[in-house]
Formats: C-alpha cells, structure tokens, sequence
C-alpha cells in the first residue's frame, strides 16, 4: 500500500511522489505542464469558487471554511468516486497530492487530504 502525501506544486517534482494529482481549481500561476509533472488534475475535488473566493477575500475564518468544504465534499458524489479511485492509486504506489498555495498550514489541501483519509478508512470498514 502507497503512501498519500502532499506537496506544494512549485517544489521539484521527485520520483518518491509516485502519481502526483494537482489539487486545485485553477492552474498554478507560472507553473509550466512539463515542470508540474501532473499524472491528473482534480478540479472536481476542489472547493467551490464561491467558497475559495469568501476565504481568500478574508471574509470567512478557516474553520468556517472548513466545515463548509466539508459540507461540499460530502455533498459530492464525484468526490467520493475519486477516493474510491484514490485507494486503487495508492495499492499501486505512493500519490502525491499537489496545490499551489502558499500556506501549508491552513488550506483546502489539508482538509482534504483528512476527508480522503476518513473515506477510505470507511470504505475498509
């Protein structure tokens, strides 16, 4: 069984990541296809622009966000096709999940990455 990891786009790409997934609704300003080195790209996983808009504009505190992207990610049926997806990604190897945000603390990433891990934990249940 593979390893989920993340990584910020702009960081060399590395063999270790294994199937590296872009995780963002819009394509990372500067960041050229061939340096990516992107296996996919998720757009559907990721939170509404609505939602990115209120919190980036600072309208909406990270916990607000979060329990909202987690509303939407529940609400998503694509979402959880793509974590059944995930677990056939990961007994195949390490999948690294990529964004381009400058916060590695507080983002969309984060809660993500949780709401994958719980899906797939269910799954196994």
């Amino acid at each position: 069984m593979g390893e989920l990891k993340t990584k910020r786009v702009y960081e060399t790409a590395a063999e270790e990541d294994g199937r590296r997934i872009l995780v963002d609704r819009l394509w990372p300003r500067g960041m050229k296809k061939e340096r990516a080195r992107l296996d996919e790209w998720a757009k559907v996983i990721t939170p509404s622009p609505e939602l990115r808009k209120l919190y980036h504009a600072g309208e909406m505190p990270f916990e607000g966000f979060e329990a909202a992207y987690l509303d939407e990610l529940e609400a998503n049926d694509e979402a959880k096709a793509f974590a059944q997806k995930l677990q056939g990604y990961l007994a195949e190897g390490d999948v690294t999940l990529v964004y381009a945000t400058k916060d590695t603390e507080q983002n969309h990433v984060q809660v993500l990455e949780r709401w994958l891990r719980h899906q797939m934990t269910e799954a196994q249940a």
